[in-house]
């Protein structure tokens, strides 16, 4: 091959990063997405990132996307979009769908950035209309403009719970109940206190436990859960709602991975099952690297510090480097390090840790 060619599976956060630093390392890089256009899931987000001027604070997801876009442009990648892919092969060839059928491209590298995709809980008429996952409103408000229901009852009070509560308020909804199964708010204090300032009633220790309504949603039902989440009968309540939102966590989507032979761990402070790499975002297959969501769940500024280094290190590994090289890297470990030195991302911090550390011992057998 000796093309120094780059294929990056996924044009969110962490595949336009990674497209920015393979392109300025010198790689050919292609960058395919099965949406319409690129971004991920930067274009829905409305509101300022929080954290530090270094990671993007006080600068609006969809900023940050259109930033991240004109660098890629000027790099000259090549970008397919509304391109499915439909598999991989462990030696790099990558097979996807266009506009004239089936396609393939052979890889010297490929970058695996999938995302994840949001978990859904069932309970009793999760299936009528009305019932969504908290990703699915945000698109419908902040990119379509469709409000999806008037009286809104989300559950989980992780930051996306809370964001989108509050989003889905300036879309001029009611947000009647934030649920939470845990005894306290999961998400950034600085985000509940949102809701909190709104006067948005909080049911820590509860879940819902039932929906039903003529053909749609009108009434959920809420009930209370004891110290070992088990439904502690007659503590039922019932609130009149059309829509009811579900942010309960995501999981990678490692299936590209699993193709290609990537081998997965199961971890659950990641989202469960995730591939296997190194402190380069290398898997265990050497022609694969993953960056953002598969790689762990996490914020979207960790996905494009992870795209960055994946970037660098992939094109490293086909010999584009320089003096300046091993210095990108370490500045871009010095952010994620930052990004994960707080309470929310102390855990994730010792479970990249963890996995580095099996990698190697893997690699060792």
């Amino acid at each position: 091959m000796n093309n120094n060619l780059i294929v990056i599976v996924g044009a969110g956060p962490a595949g336009l990063s990674a497209a920015i630093q393979a392109a300025e390392a010198g790689a050919k890089v292609v960058l395919i997405d099965e949406n319409q256009k690129p971004g991920g899931q930067l274009f829905k987000q409305i509101h300022k990132f929080f954290g530090s001027k270094a990671h993007k604070a006080g600068v609006r997801g969809v900023d940050i996307g259109r930033q991240l876009l004109e660098e890629t442009e000027s790099q000259g990648v090549e970008v397919h979009l509304g391109y499915p892919v439909y598999g991989v092969y462990p030696d790099g060839r990558v097979v996807y769908g266009s506009a004239e059928g089936v396609r393939s491209i052979q890889a010297d590298r490929v970058i695996l950035a999938t995302g994840a995709i949001e978990n859904n809980l069932c309970f009793e008429g999760s299936t009528l209309p009305g019932v969504m996952t908290a990703g699915a409103a945000q698109t419908m408000i902040n990119e379509h403009r469709v409000l999806p229901g008037k009286n809104v009852v989300m559950i989980g009070s992780g930051n996306v719970g809370l964001i989108i509560s509050y989003q889905l308020m300036q879309a001029g909804a009611t947000v009647r109940a934030l649920v939470e199964a845990a005894p306290a708010i999961g998400g950034y204090a600085v985000h509940a206190a949102k809701l909190k300032r709104s006067a948005v009633p909080i049911y820590l220790s509860h879940t819902v436990n039932r929906v039903w309504g003529d053909g749609k949603v009108e009434k959920v039902e809420l009930i209370a859960l004891d110290e070992h989440f088990n439904k502690i009968e007659g503590t039922e309540e019932v609130l009149d709602a059309d829509t009811v939102c579900m942010a309960v966590g995501l999981t990678p989507m490692v299936e590209l991975a699993s193709l290609a032979g990537c081998r997965l761990t199961e971890n659950g402070t990641l989202g469960g099952m995730v591939p296997l790499h190194d402190e380069n975002m290398r898997t265990s297959n050497p022609i694969y690297y993953v960056a953002g969501d598969i790689a762990g769940v996490e914020e979207a500024s960790t996905a494009i510090e992870e795209g960055r280094l994946a970037g660098i290190a992939a094109a490293e590994s086909l010999g584009l480097s320089n003096e300046k090289t091993a210095e990108k890297k370490q500045a871009v470990r010095d952010n994620l390090a930052a990004l994960r030195s707080g309470a929310f991302g102390q855990r994730r911090f010792l479970a990249k840790e963890e996995m580095v550390k099996e990698f190697y011992r893997e690699a060792e057998v």
